[in-house]
């Protein structure tokens, strides 16, 4: 009996306490409505925002559109767009000079020039591709691209083996080389380089592939990786 009474007063008090403390009111109503409230709030927060960004994101699209005569956006883009020819970011289309380089096929084992040589001695090599490359800048082409891939000021040619790894991705031969630019010139300049003039003295005699043919028309894409340096900063 003691003890159900102790647990009697325990809930009394339990009970007056939650009273005083409500002072009348639902506790759990007004936490309900106070959540609410704030889901509210940051729901128009979030709504808010999203109107400055879309509102932000329609001036950017203005201003690089050329929507807004601001001086110093119309500058801007005039600069971008007299560089991206020079920084290999615009297509190009016209007369075309394509070269296609290829490693010496296979020989009966027995063939006396066959044993005579080595591997390296049959395949295209990476100062190959590069003399044809070079000797197409020379002879004033304005647009370059090998296999896929437009070259841009900072495009590297490296071989491994026999194959060709440029711009991150590698490629097997036969390797084509697709420039755009005055045909004859860069023809005469492929006569003219010595490096070349030995590939294609090397070629006849081992049996490698060299074939420049011309094509009109052609388009080469804009270059449309990173150009920005991470190991190196132009000069002054």
């Amino acid at each position: 009996m003691i003890v159900a009474g102790l647990v009697a007063m325990l809930a009394g008090l339990m009970f007056a306490a939650a009273a005083s403390t409500s002072q009348g009111t639902d506790l759990r109503a007004e936490r309900a409505v106070e959540l609410r409230d704030l889901v509210r709030e940051r729901s128009t927060r979030v709504d808010n925002l999203d109107a400055s960004v879309s509102a932000l994101q329609r001036r950017v699209d203005d201003l690089s559109e050329g929507r807004i005569g601001d001086p110093e956006a119309i500058a801007v883009r005039n600069a971008i767009s007299s560089l991206q020819s020079k920084a290999g970011t615009s297509e190009v289309t016209g007369r075309a000079l394509v070269v296609t380089l290829d490693d010496a096929p296979l020989r009966e084992p027995d063939d006396p020039l066959w044993q005579t040589l080595t591997p390296d001695d049959v395949i295209v090599h990476q100062a190959d591709v590069q003399a044809v490359i070079n000797a197409m800048w020379q002879g004033g082409a304005k647009a370059i691209q090998v296999m896929d891939q437009r070259l841009i000021s900072t495009s590297s040619v490296q071989c491994v083996g026999n194959t060709l790894l440029l711009q991150g991705r590698v490629y097997s031969p036969p390797y084509v080389i697709t420039a755009i630019g005055p045909v004859k010139k860069m023809r005469g300049a492929l006569r003219a380089d010595p490096t070349v003039a030995a590939y294609r003295d090397w070629a006849a005699a081992v049996g490698l592939g060299y074939q420049a043919k011309r094509h009109n028309p052609v388009t080469i894409p804009g270059y449309e990786g990173p150009i920005a340096m991470e190991y190196a900063t132009p000069g002054e």
